[in-house]
């Protein structure tokens, strides 16, 4: 690990460390064993640039609808951490990549998030991913806090 690298506190922060687990549950046959984080995570990275060679118009394969649950799937683990009950992600998408990602706490809909273009999935930096799940975190905590009684605490 060079020392640019080390330095990056954002590697370190909670919701980094639990999309690199979640991306690592997903390789069942350990083609990412040797990957660092950064190449890892490096999917979930579009730059403008990267963006802009992805067409407006077309459906998700696999491994991008992976990443969409994967994203969701670590922010239920975050909410399950601060709150202690359990959080139920559901990704619901059509062919095209359009649709909802719900979390459930209880019988409280934590996080209810709009779905488009599935396709172009992707933040412009981790830094940018980690503030996006931050937000929908606050929120979840939040409405959590607003109805204990529904979310079952």
């Amino acid at each position: 690990m060079t020392d640019a690298v080390a330095a990056d506190p954002i590697l370190e922060t909670d919701f980094i460390k639990e999309m690199t687990r979640q991306m690592r549950a997903l390789d069942t046959y350990g083609t990412y064993a040797g990957y660092s984080v950064e190449q890892l995570l490096d999917p979930f990275v579009l730059t403008r640039e990267k963006k802009a060679e992805i067409p407006i118009v077309g459906d998700p394969d696999e491994l991008t609808l992976a990443r969409v649950k994967c994203f969701y799937n670590a922010i239920a683990v975050l909410i399950e951490k601060e709150c202690g009950q359990l959080a139920v992600p559901l990704i619901h998408l059509t062919h095209e990549g359009f649709g909802r990602a719900l979390i459930t706490v209880g019988y409280l809909v934590a996080i209810d998030k709009t779905l488009r273009d599935v396709h172009r999935f992707g933040f412009a930096s981790l830094s940018k991913m980690k503030d996006e799940a931050d937000k929908l975190l606050s929120v979840a905590i939040e409405r959590i806090g607003k109805h204990p009684d529904v979310a079952g605490m």
